[in-house]
């Protein structure tokens, strides 16, 4: 029988599990003859319980929310944190840098009493998370080679080397060279090196490396006159939870 998988929402912009639909017409039939989806509030409006395999989107942020992740966690038996918010935190991590009452009142100003609020965190600060998905939003390409290995019982093959070998096989001036700064030093590679080859920089979407060389950050900062604390800056708007900023 094919395993039945389940995605749901928590706080984000849902843009991840949108995304997750912009799949090429032979990727899309590939994986719903290998899975059976039984809840996905985007797409449809049956919804069962009963699932083996659980794609969280979204970060956490209120009570009812971390009762609600427990649940889905003792129902699955494979969680996966899909997109920026449940991988890292994500951009919802920015009010945790003002007090939670200030928060409420900024976002909803005299109805603030309405509403609850806690700081934003990652799905796997709350339950465990088998794997991740990671991105804002992610590659489509990623979410099948993920869903393909969960089917086949194998581990997926996600890269932990820094965005700027990516960088470097697409022929891109380094932003460094610009004037500019960018986190692809220190980021997890998987997306093509997508925003520097558009013209931009790396925004750290896709969280820190495992054992990230902070070192070599700054010298590459040193090189360029460039202050940590410009770095860090934009660090805080996708990675204010890792550890290795605290």
């Amino acid at each position: 029988m094919k395993p039945k998988v389940a995605f749901f929402d928590f706080t984000g912009c849902e843009g991840c599990q949108l995304d997750a639909l912009n799949l090429d017409a032979q990727d899309l039939i590939d994986l719903l003859n290998g899975i059976d989806i039984v809840n996905f509030r985007e797409v449809m409006t049956e919804r069962s319980d009963n699932y083996e395999i659980a794609f969280v989107e979204g970060s956490i942020t209120t009570e009812g929310e971390i009762e609600r992740v427990k649940r889905i966690r003792e129902q699955a038996k494979i969680v996966v944190a899909l997109g920026a918010c449940a991988c890292i935190g994500g951009v919802n991590c920015l009010k945790n840098h003002v007090p939670m009452e200030e928060a409420l009142r900024i976002v909803y100003g005299k109805d603030a009493k309405y509403y609850n609020t806690i700081p934003a965190r990652p799905a796997d600060a709350v339950i465990k998370v088998d794997y991740y998905v990671r991105g804002c939003p992610p590659s489509t390409s990623e979410l099948v080679k993920v869903i393909k290995a969960l089917l086949l019982n194998k581990k997926p093959d996600i890269p932990n080397y820094p965005v700027c070998v990516e960088c470097k096989k697409a022929g891109n001036i380094c932003v460094y060279e610009k004037g500019q700064t960018c986190l692809g030093p220190v980021t997890r590679a998987g997306c093509n090196a997508i925003c520097i080859t558009s013209g931009r920089y790396c925004w750290g979407c896709r969280g820190l490396v495992d054992e990230p060389n902070i070192q070599s950050q700054k010298d590459i900062l040193n090189k360029y006159g460039l202050t940590a604390e410009q770095v860090i800056e934009k660090f805080k708007i996708y990675d204010t939870c890792s550890e290795v900023l605290k």
